[in-house]
């Protein structure tokens, strides 16, 4: 047992400096990347850091299983060439005793970074979206889903006009049970229109069955209303705009994934890709597991038998071409090409057992 907690610790501080070398040289070069982008702007440089500091825990969330990797090789290597492995396999401890306390603590990892830094993640992800649309002079998102709905907002000379919808197609450009509300240049409404149904299309909303009333002073609403089997509301909104609000999955927290997905379906979107991304979170802890045995296949060896450096080498490459395949096996989930479960639970379970084989065929023949 004290062998496997020293094990743990060494690869947990080995982890850490990992860790903390790479948030240093993705924070540099971020920071480099942000002041060419923002050159010109009038943006200062405080402000410029900040975004860079809110963008770093998305880069580092994402190169885990690198760093995770990287750790691994960096722990065994360390042990061969100090002969600790060599006395450790002399105690009469296998190879995979002596890779358990690590890809445990992996594990463990795996778990806290998705309980604890996913969420945070997310949240620097949408201030640092919402900071950047400011600082650029862009409009915010268009939509958002809530219980009530779904809500867009579209700009124009006149004004803004605030949309909400009962239920959608899935790309957002049919809506159900639809409420116009214009608001003028002061930010007062100014009229309201309900329809049945509405369409988009090129520079407008088709409206069927519609009521529109005006808010004028001195008016009447509902005495001047007027009612039309058809209207057109013109529209800046296009279907690439309405489809690119949804941002990504990982903008949101994993803690509110699921109630999201349900607003989504109820509001008659597909949430495959969300329900993907779900499940590729909950097995992140064993693809971080997986990424340990897959270093140690291939380190768990002394210095002295040589090609040290060509083996560290296969480990990445092999390391790489697995989390490839992830990537790949969760376009076709998104796409529906394979089922949820096998594109998200599939690579991860495949990355354990191929370089747990391939080790058993190390240690025993």
């Amino acid at each position: 047992m004290t062998l496997h907690f020293y094990f743990a610790r060494r690869f947990l501080f080995t982890f850490l400096g990992v860790l903390t070398a790479f948030a240093a040289v993705l924070t540099l070069i971020d920071l480099v990347e942000h002041i060419r982008r923002f050159d010109g702007d009038q943006v200062m440089f405080v402000e410029i850091l900040s975004l860079t500091l809110l963008n770093t825990p998305a880069g580092l969330y994402r190169i885990l299983p690198l760093v995770v990797i990287l750790s691994t090789l960096a722990l065994f290597l360390s042990l061969a060439r100090s002969s600790e492995l060599v006395v450790t396999r002399a105690a009469g401890r296998s190879a995979l005793r002596s890779v358990a306390a690590p890809a445990i603590v992996a594990l463990l990892f795996g778990a806290v970074a998705v309980v604890v830094m996913n969420p945070i993640v997310a949240a620097t992800t949408q201030r640092y979206e919402t900071l950047t649309e400011t600082y650029r002079g862009e409009d915010p998102e268009v939509l958002s889903i809530s219980r009530e709905g779904l809500w867009l907002r579209q700009g124009g000379a006149e004004g803004q006009t605030v949309i909400r919808a009962s239920r959608s197609n899935l790309d957002g450009t049919e809506l159900g049970d639809v409420s116009f509300l214009g608001f003028g240049p002061g930010g007062v409404p100014d009229w309201r229109v309900e329809a049945e149904r509405a369409r988009l299309t090129e520079g407008a909303w088709e409206l069927t069955n519609a009521k529109r009333w005006n808010f004028g002073e001195g008016a009447n609403p509902e005495a001047e209303a007027t009612v039309e089997g058809a209207m057109r509301l013109p529209s800046n909104l296009t279907e690439d705009q309405i489809r690119d609000s949804f941002g990504t999955p990982s903008a949101v927290p994993i803690w509110d994934l699921p109630s999201f997905i349900r607003q989504l379906e109820n509001a008659g979107f597909a949430a495959r890709r969300h329900r993907v991304w779900l499940q590729m979170e909950l097995a992140t802890p064993l693809l971080l597991s997986a990424m340990v045995v897959v270093a140690a296949a291939f380190t768990l060896r002394h210095t002295r038998f040589g090609r040290t450096g060509i083996m560290a080498l296969m480990a990445l490459l092999m390391a790489f071409t697995l989390y490839f395949i992830r990537n790949f096996a969760q376009v076709l989930g998104e796409n529906g090409q394979i089922p949820i479960m096998l594109a998200a639970w599939g690579p991860p379970v495949a990355t354990l057992l191929l370089p747990l084989g391939l080790l058993l065929h190390l240690e025993d023949g």
